[in-house]
């Protein structure tokens, strides 16, 4: 097994779909939502850009927590104290 084995995001979506759509298309989403808002109601871009860069941020710190859990329970399911004993 190698040292750093990074998941890619088809595999992490297709292990666990909810989730990772929640974890990276929502904040995604609410940042371009509120881009539009402060765009058409006259808002400060000031305050829309922080907060995208905040749930772009927050999108990209969850899916490295979502990838390394997805990563712990397969090397639970393949080395965990259920499997036969050599």
């Amino acid at each position: 097994m190698s040292g750093r084995h990074s998941l890619s995001f088809v595999e992490l979506f297709r292990a666990t779909p909810a989730k990772s759509a929640l974890l990276t298309l929502a904040p995604l989403a609410l940042a371009l939502g509120q881009l539009w808002n402060s765009y058409v109601n006259g808002v400060s871009p000031v305050i829309s850009i922080t907060f995208a860069v905040v749930m772009v941020s927050f999108s990209v710190v969850a899916m490295g927590h979502h990838a390394a859990e997805h990563r712990i329970r397969r090397l639970e399911a393949e080395y965990g104290p259920d499997r036969a004993k050599l």
